[in-house]
């Protein structure tokens, strides 16, 4: 991945790193701020045949191997979820067990899979450039996958190098963070996150508003844009530039009529997406509403899009407490249309709670 297709605070943020010595980094901070662009372009330069201070130079046959995911002396590990969610082969046994029905693909880093990579560390590099592991996200290591990863992290075999991304370093062992130099990502101000997703093709109208509902994290802002394309496949490259044009003006719109509709009892807005993106957009709102009723701005949504009336600072926080019983049970196998009717009347019930009057 070379620097200059990196959004500039990741390129800034890359050459920087690049330019101090060290095995083995933990990249850390809140989601959406690039953790794993980081990380990809750290290991990327570390294996390039001719990188330079800014990165890999993506031109070169190391460039080219890690871009499809062949590289020899490359090693990724991550949930086979996110490997399978984001293109990334699987190792072949885990893979047709998965084809075989002999298991669901794992949310976790599995232990084997460490200890695959870990005899991969031990191996002589193919290209000569050493080795490179890159583990995200961090926090999906269990006890026994991230005891099984510490001695190798600590003496590294030869020239192999390691890169950690977490959005949750906290839940990381002590150990682990102690033999990493750490890193923690810079939030990207307006005037660089705009320009770079009207790059990416969300229209300049958009593009403010999708940034604040993302609370100014850039990458999960484009997420925002792209969400009403699950028919762009289908589209030909002629309409596609319209599209996302209409895609971005429709995300924005529909995030600020959202606390209007859940007043309502409307969570169509909602029903096309994963429990987890249902609950953290309902804390969203909670959260500027909770802002709204103490004085403070809100950070999601702008002030005119909330309910002008004042509402009950016991009844939101109620609501935050149901929210945060919702998020700890997000991923397991529950009836989506039946907790989207749970949480969509918890909402309304707080959007139209009313203070007690004396």
């Amino acid at each position: 991945m070379p620097s200059v297709h990196l959004p500039p605070w990741i390129a800034r943020q890359a050459a920087e790193l690049l330019a101090r010595p060290g095995h083995a980094w933990l990249l850390q901070g809140p989601s959406g701020l690039g953790q794993f662009e980081l990380a990809l372009a750290l290991a990327a330069a570390w294996l390039c045949d001719a990188p330079t201070p800014q990165g890999a130079c993506g031109q070169c046959p190391g460039c080219h191997s890690l871009h499809v995911h062949a590289h020899a002396d490359f090693v990724m590990l991550m949930p086979e979820t996110h490997m399978l969610e984001r293109g990334w082969p699987l190792p072949e046994k885990a893979q047709a067990e998965i084809d075989e029905k002999k298991r669901k693909p794992s949310k976790e880093i599995r232990v084997d899979a460490m200890r695959d990579a870990i005899e991969f560390a031990q191996r002589t590099s193919a290209r000569g450039r050493g080795k490179a592991m890159l583990i995200y996200p961090a926090e999906r290591m269990n006890a026994v996958t991230a005891n099984a990863l510490l001695k190798t992290l600590e003496e590294p075999p030869g020239d192999m190098r390691f890169v950690l991304a977490t959005e949750a370093a906290h839940l990381l062992l002590p150990t682990i963070r102690s033999r990493c130099l750490t890193h923690t990502l810079r939030w990207p101000d307006a005037a660089e996150a705009l320009p770079w997703l009207a790059a990416c093709g969300v229209h300049e109208a958009a593009a403010a508003a999708l940034l604040q509902a993302a609370g100014g994290r850039p990458a999960a802002a484009l997420q925002l844009a792209r969400s009403a394309e699950s028919q762009a496949e289908a589209r030909t490259t002629a309409k596609k530039a319209k599209a996302a044009f209409d895609d971005g003006q429709q995300a924005a719109a529909a995030w600020a009529h959202l606390p209007k509709a859940l007043a309502q009892g409307d969570a169509s807005a909602l029903a096309s997406l994963p429990t987890a993106e249902i609950v953290a957009r309902l804390q969203k709102l909670c959260a500027d509403l909770m802002a709204a009723q103490t004085g403070a701005p809100p950070r999601f949504f702008a002030a005119a899009d909330l309910p002008a009336r004042p509402l009950p600072l016991p009844a939101l926080a109620k609501w935050w407490g149901q929210l945060a019983q919702a998020a700890r049970s997000a991923e397991h196998p529950l009836n989506a249309g039946l907790t989207l009717e749970y949480l969509a009347s918890s909402a309304r019930q707080a959007l139209n709670s009313v203070k007690a009057t004396n």
